[in-house]
Order: structure tokens, then sequence, then C-alpha cells
């Protein structure tokens, strides 16, 4: 008997030959240096189980309280995460939601219609794909371009600029290059969005990682704010969090358009209610608790970057974040340099080409794993290197 599935949902889940070759390394028992996780749940930090688990049992979530846009005292928590960073944020413009990528969900159904087209950054997570897919809404990239640093290609953004175009999707800072959305740059998203006519969604997750001790990113959340735009941003990463599913939207923008944009908003958020009670409950403590994991996190950062370095691997510059792009020279019988990696070493990396990158030679590598496994990956990896130059 065959079935008939939406369309929208005919991706080729298969598996891909390099995950295969992952799978098949990791079954044989063969020791592997995996560079790649991003889970800070299982990465050593010093989580205290009491201060977090703790809230989850507030007797106040034994009442249920069906506001759409969230319980007021945790939206009052998030405003307040963003007076820290100098923006003052009215409670009433925070939607809660489970995650970012339910946020984006929200977002693509208010602003779209079938067929409407968003424009994303790339390189960038692949999450985009899957999300816009469901919402029948059509991605088109712009690109990042790397010169000493990344940037962002206006001229190329502004000429994929169509009628059915909708929003500008803006990752700061972004994943995986760490390019941070600089004022200048800022000012010009503004300023085609004004023109065009676009709103601006901004996915500021790792705004709280600079790489640099004791800078500080400018959040989108801090005005004026001449064009709609909506801020995402969550537990998963401002407090190490994944499996607290507590995410967020903050609507900003001329008042007329932010009113209405923001009532559509709510009646989305009230179709589903997502956001469960206890998570909402205990969402003022763990942001008030945030800054030790924060730290942790980025001397983490700090330290295996530094390893990176020291150990002579080529590192593209980046500002902020929790992963880094590495260039590396392509050798072999013309296999990718990620699948030599692990055949030879039992080094694991993303592909670039996983997040968009078309630049052979370019891999992708998690920032936070523990210390010791990525030093002994990198020191793999610039042995090769040497070898390779030598040879």
């Amino acid at each position: 008997m065959s079935y008939r599935f939406s369309q929208r949902t005919g991706w080729d889940i298969g598996e891909s030959s390099f995950a295969a070759a992952i799978r098949e390394a990791r079954a044989s028992g063969r020791r592997l240096y995996d560079l790649t996780v991003s889970n800070p749940t299982v990465c050593g930090f010093g989580y205290d189980a009491a201060r977090i688990l703790g809230p989850l049992s507030a007797a106040g979530a034994l009442e249920y309280e069906p506001d759409a846009r969230g319980m007021r005292h945790a939206r009052e928590a998030v405003a307040g995460y963003y007076a820290d960073h100098g923006a003052p944020v009215d409670a009433d413009a925070v939607v809660l939601t489970t995650s970012t990528s339910e946020g984006y969900g929200y977002l693509f159904r208010q602003l779209c219609d079938a067929g409407d087209e968003v424009l994303v950054a790339q390189p960038s997570y692949p999450l985009f794909d899957f999300l816009a897919d469901l919402e029948d809404v059509r991605l088109r990239s712009y690109p990042l371009f790397y010169d000493y640093g990344w940037w962002i290609d206006f001229a190329e953004l502004e000429q994929r600029i169509g009628p059915r175009t909708k929003a500008i999707v803006v990752v700061h800072p972004n994943n995986p290059t760490g390019h941070a959305t600089g004022d200048a740059e800022r000012a010009r998203l503004e300023e085609l969005c004004a023109r065009h006519g676009l709103a601006l969604i901004v996915d500021e997750v790792f705004l709280d990682y600079p790489v640099e001790a004791g800078a500080r990113l400018r959040s989108f959340a801090v005005g004026p704010h001449p064009v709609l735009t909506f801020v995402l941003s969550g537990m998963s990463k401002i407090a190490g969090l994944p499996q607290m599913k507590v995410g967020w939207i903050a609507g900003f923008g001329p008042e007329e358009v932010r009113g209405e944009a923001l009532g559509r908003l709510e009646v989305i958020a009230d179709t589903f209610l997502s956001v469960n009670a206890p998570m909402q409950w205990a969402l003022p403590s763990w942001l008030a608790e945030r800054g030790g994991v924060q730290q942790e996190i980025r001397q983490r950062v700090r330290e295996n970057l530094a390893t990176a370095r020291r150990c002579g691997v080529e590192v593209l510059e980046m500002e902020a974040g929790w992963s880094a792009v590495l260039r590396l020279p392509q050798v072999g019988g013309g296999k990718a340099v990620e699948e030599e990696l692990l055949r030879e070493l039992g080094v694991v990396v993303h592909p670039g080409t996983f997040y968009g990158m078309g630049e052979q030679g370019r891999v992708v590598v998690s920032l936070i794993g523990r210390v010791e496994e990525f030093a002994a990956g990198m020191q793999l990896i610039s042995e090769r290197n040497c070898a390779n130059q030598a040879s």
C-alpha cells in the first residue's frame, strides 16, 4: 500500500557516506577524536543541579495560566536580560516560545504567504532549510565572504531581493563563522529593509560569547529601530541548557507596525500555547544564574582556540560563538579533507559544505569540547599538515 506524503517533507533522509563512515568507525571500536561536540551538557561544565532543577518545582506551576505571550514574570525576566545589555525592552513586546526554531516558524507564518522568500546568510547553520520547507517559504541565500574577517556582501544581498522577499535573517554572531554584525553593517541592513519594506529577523543566541576577553557585542534590541525588527534568543545558548526548552521573540520597530505584528504573533502563540508552566517559572532563576556557565564556556572557547592556533592550524578570524572554521591543505587522492582526517587520523570534523561553504579544505570544529580531546585532535591535524608540507 502506498501513501501520499506532503511535498514539503520530501527530503533526502538517507545517511550520507561521511556519516556512515563515522558510524562504522565507532562501531569498530576505533579511537576517535570528535571535534564536533557542541552539546554543552556533555562537555564537563560545572552545572549546579540544585539551582537548575529546584525552580522547576515551583508551586505556581500546578496552576494553568494560558497567557499567549507567556507568563508576565517570565517575560519580565527576559526584559531584564536585555536591560543588562543596555536595551530597555517592554515585557509586552516579548513572546515566549519553546525554542528559536519555533520562533522562526511563528515569524515565517506571520510574515509570509506560501512561496514568499526570506534571505539568509551563507555560510550558516542548515536548519533554516527545514524550517522554511515546513512553512512553504523559499530561502534565498546572500553571501558572507572572507577577507581577513567575515563580511556581508551587500551588493549581492540587494541583488537577491525580489518582489516576494519578506524578510532578511541575520545570525548575530553567525554560526559557524563567528561573524558579528557591526554598527555599520546594521545601518546598511536597516536602510535596505526600509527601502524594500522588509522585516529584519535577528538570531542572537551566541550574543554573550565574544572571543576577546572583556568584549561585549551590541544587541539589536538596543535602539533605535527604524524598521520592523524581531530579536530571537533562548536558554539553549544563554545558559547552556539546550534541554530546557525556552526561547523568545522580542519585537521592535515603528509603533504602528510593531503593534500589529505583536498582535498577530499573539494569535499564533495562542494557537499553540507551547511553553509549559515549570519552564516559565524557572526562567527568571536560570537567567539570573547564567553568568557562571557563560564564563566557563567563554574560557573553554578561548583555551581551545589558542590551542588550535598554537598547533599552527589556520583558523579563520572569528569574533564570537562556539565554532571555528579551519582552512586545511587538500592532499591525497582527491577525497574531501574531512574524509581524509577520519580515515587517516580518526579525527571527526564537520565538512564546510554542511554549512554551505564551497571552498575546498574548509572544515568546522566546535570550541567547547573537552580540552584534552580537542588538543589531541588538533595535534594530529598539525602533524598531518607538517608531514604533507615536508613531502
